[in-house]
């Protein structure tokens, strides 16, 4: 596996980190990517993404991570909406632009805010293959009469939904009574016993590596199915 570390321009003024990870003998028949965005309290360093991140190369995926821009210069606070989709959308074209990586279907994959904000930008026209959420911030905690769903009804290609049973952020219930607005189809692999972070109680014997290994697999069979059902 080859990383390649690099600078995406967002605005005039303002750029961020990537990293591309290549598998070894990419690009091969699929050439498939996934672009992964980190959520809202840490960026695309925290060993959660990185996990990820490596994670898909080794399953050869061409493999991007990125921060936003408040994440790069070492602030707390998460930029305003427009300025993260812009930033999504920078990163989505300079995948797509390059000349010698460029994937034929690209799925674009988030934990939390990350993964809220991709699909908003597929919602508002970005085509990709196929969404991964990494936890979706389905509402705020303890407050699960507002429900982040207003835009489902317009993404237009799959989704797959990672949650944990004890997601403060996200009712399983009401997930699945929400899920038929999407369309195009989601699917939904459960974490028995995860919180946000997909953390499960020591009573579980899971290591967080244990989890996100049994998450990685499901996600990449997943996007070999869809990826299998676009060729």
């Amino acid at each position: 596996m080859q990383q390649e570390t690099r600078k995406i321009q967002i605005t005039q003024d303002t750029r961020v980190s990537s990293v591309f990870a290549l598998p070894d003998g990419y690009p091969s028949s699929r050439d498939t990517a996934v672009i992964l965005a980190h959520g809202a309290g840490n960026g695309m360093d925290h060993p959660f993404i990185s996990h990820f991140h490596r994670a898909f190369a080794e399953a050869g995926l061409l493999s991007v991570k990125f921060n936003f821009p408040y994440m790069e210069s070492g602030r707390k606070a998460p930029d305003r909406m427009p300025l993260l989709e812009t930033t999504w959308r920078a990163v989505i074209r300079a995948v797509r632009e390059d000349s010698e990586w460029a994937p034929r279907h690209l799925y674009l994959a988030g934990k939390s805010m990350g993964g809220r904000v991709a699909s908003h930008v597929v919602s508002q026209g970005e085509a990709c293959s196929g969404l991964i959420f990494l936890g979706y911030p389905l509402h705020p905690a303890r407050q699960a009469d507002r429900r982040r769903v207003a835009h489902w009804s317009g993404l237009s290609c799959p989704v797959l939904f990672v949650q944990g049973t004890r997601d403060a952020l996200c009712d399983l219930n009401i997930l699945e009574s929400e899920l038929p607005k999407i369309q195009s189809g989601a699917a939904l692999h459960i974490i028995e016993g995860g919180d946000h972070s997909f953390k499960t109680p020591k009573s579980s014997g899971k290591s967080a590596e244990d989890i996100w290994t049994d998450v990685n697999s499901a996600i990449v069979s997943w996007v070999k199915k869809i990826t299998d059902g676009e060729s």
